[in-house]
């Protein structure tokens, strides 16, 4: 036996004689016989090239080293002690460690809710937050360097791939300048909207909604005019404060409280036939994660998120 491999049992022998300072004692407290315990600790000492005891006929002292190593000693016993209580939490996702993404309309309200609820319920599993757009998402998810990730989308779009929960539904909401034309209207139609300069997000980070906006207009027999693009709803809002442009947002970034900007529901213009209910299409948030790759952790915030739902 090589020093590296050394034992617990030798280390458990080790804190035996240390505490009771006494090979007989110790030897009791081990079930075994004192002749085999003597012969374990010098053997330890030579594996160890180091003296751990001072031996006299009539008593046994721990030497500096002995005293030095014990607590490491007992801090690895009851590291090893722990271990399978730590496998068992950890299969069945109570300790671990979680890298979930999220696109910032969810950071206004439902995600701080979620991860103070879920670190209560899972203290011990290390939560990284990491906001990111919906394409960094789906490259982070195919790296392997995320484990899910919230996704803002168009009704019905499923990642291909890609296990998906429904989180949230919500209409689309136009966001206007405060001294813009329109805020005076009582009611908004949507042939009154489309001709007006449009901030959007830029195609490839939403393409399922950025799509599903331009065939809204297109319907209408209408091109939108895209005057600016900003990743962030954040910075698309603070556009439209500064009067460039209207944009089409979730409802939910009306918690976003920017001075300068108003938030409109827009109807359906009269003579759309057929196209009743919101004039634009709403929007989806899903949580969405490789299947083939989840852990025991992604599994219980699976679980968690389901029950959020209910």
């Amino acid at each position: 036996m090589k020093p590296h491999l050394i034992e617990l049992r030798l280390w458990r022998q080790f804190v035996a004689v240390a505490e009771e300072l006494h090979f007989g004692h110790a030897a009791i407290r081990l079930h075994m016989t004192q002749p085999p315990l003597t012969q374990a600790i010098a053997q330890l000492e030579k594996w160890l090239g180091v003296r751990l005891f001072d031996r006299t006929k009539r008593s046994v002292q721990l030497t500096a080293t002995g005293q030095a190593l014990l607590p490491a000693v007992l801090d690895l016993l009851a590291r090893a002690q722990a271990l399978p209580a730590q496998a068992r939490a950890a299969a069945a996702g109570e300790v671990g460690h979680l890298r979930l993404a999220f696109v910032s309309t969810v950071g206004f309200a439902l995600l701080p809710q979620w991860v103070r609820g879920f670190r209560e319920q899972y203290p011990k599993v290390q939560l990284d937050l990491l906001e990111a757009t919906g394409d960094m998402q789906l490259l982070g998810l195919e790296r392997g360097e995320i484990d899910a990730g919230f996704m803002l989308h168009a009704p019905g779009f499923s990642p291909p791939g890609l296990d998906r929960l429904l989180i949230t539904q919500e209409p689309l909401v136009l966001a206007l300048p405060e001294q813009h034309r329109l805020t005076n209207l009582p009611a908004l139609a949507l042939n009154e909207v489309l001709a007006e300069p449009l901030i959007i997000f830029p195609r490839r980070i939403v393409p399922s909604l950025f799509d599903a906006i331009f065939a809204r207009y297109h319907a209408a027999a209408f091109l939108p005019v895209v005057v600016q693009e900003a990743i962030q709803m954040q910075t698309i809002v603070n556009l439209v404060s500064a009067g460039l442009g209207v944009a089409w947002v979730p409802d939910s970034v009306r918690q976003f409280q920017r001075s300068g900007v108003v938030y409109r529901e827009v109807g359906n213009t009269p003579t759309d036939a057929g196209n009743k209910g919101s004039a634009m299409p709403g929007c989806e948030t899903s949580l969405v994660w490789n299947h083939d790759s989840a852990s025991p952790t992604l599994e219980r915030f699976v679980d968690f998120a389901r029950s959020q739902i209910a």
